[in-house]
């Protein structure tokens, strides 16, 4: 596969201008390119399983597991790395499909570590399409971004207005235990979400340059430092009462804060969660995973997630 089929072509203006030689192994050599390709489907058994699997070194998916006994047909399944984390100039790619009425929470091994860069940058583009009558949560670790990274990150929500996707994202200021606070280069974050007909849900783009900007201020970060964000893309009926929901059972919070948005054409809702540790805001996103695939699919959310 060329390089070049699945680079997106709207890479911002502020991440292009990284694009300068590689040092090291050149952008699109055998390891710099990582793909995976899953297509899940339910069987006559009434289990999730992948019916369709490609994956190229260094993204690789274990095999589908079982774990919900309230839920015995949801696949689970662990995108991992051997890699241990993205470098410069490295170009992922995942392509994820649900068809006929597949259930599945997909996570991954660990976090999505952004290694230092003097050249290039890192890109991943995530193409997820989930068809009529499916379901999906997407629930994977942190991003954390290093000193000195350049990281693009492109998600493509392509949703069934029949459908259901719950997908997080949570990003951390660098590798806090080593006192590395906002000190990579740039950091952007866009999603597009879309139905069966290609009609725009929402759109976001999330563009952190800590070396130009105050991240400090009130409507950015604040007084917090990881910022945590939930796309709960489902049918209308449930949309009102759901937020309603979320919100009543998050009052008094302390140690974050949080705030939800429903999208145009109660098309979905949309979560911001702020805090300044990591396992606070997985609290927060697991909380709201539990109320949604409760209202939803009627099953419990046990938090099974890592061996």
């Amino acid at each position: 596969m060329n390089k070049l089929d699945f680079v997106p072509d709207d890479i911002p203006n502020e991440i292009q201008k990284y694009d300068s030689k590689i040092q090291q192994l050149e952008v699109g050599k055998s390891g710099k390119v990582g793909i995976l390709e899953i297509e899940l489907k339910q069987g006559s058994s009434k289990k999730t399983s992948i019916t369709k699997q490609f994956s190229q070194v260094p993204l690789q998916i274990q095999r589908a597991v079982y774990l919900e006994k309230s839920l015995p047909e949801m696949a689970y399944l662990y995108i991992i790395s051997p890699s241990g984390g993205i470098l410069q100039g490295d170009r992922y790619k995942i392509d994820i499909t649900l068809k006929n009425n597949a259930v599945s929470h997909i996570t991954t091994q660990g976090a999505t570590r952004i290694y230092s860069m003097n050249s290039n940058f890192a890109l991943q583009m995530t193409n997820i399409t989930v068809d009529d009558n499916c379901y999906l949560e997407y629930i994977p670790d942190q991003i954390i971004p290093y000193q000195n990274s350049r990281y693009y990150q492109k998600i493509n929500l392509n949703v069934h207005d029949n459908a259901t996707v719950i997908y997080s994202e949570v990003l951390t200021p660098g590798r806090m235990a080593r006192n590395e606070i906002f000190d990579f280069d740039i950091c952007y974050l866009r999603t597009y979400c879309k139905n069966q007909e290609r009609k725009i849900r929402c759109l976001e783009n999330m563009k952190i340059e800590p070396k130009n900007q105050n991240l400090k201020t009130d409507g950015v970060f604040g007084k917090y430092c990881i910022v945590g964000t939930m796309y709960i893309l489902t049918k209308k009926e449930h949309i009102v009462e759901l937020e309603n929901m979320i919100n009543e059972n998050m009052k008094e919070l302390k140690t974050i804060s949080i705030g939800t948005s429903i999208l145009p054409n109660d098309s979905g809702i949309i979560v911001k969660i702020l805090g300044d540790k990591t396992e606070d805001v997985f609290e927060m996103i697991y909380s709201i995973l539990k109320i949604s695939r409760k209202k939803i699919l009627g099953a419990e959310f046990s938090k099974i997630r890592k061996n």
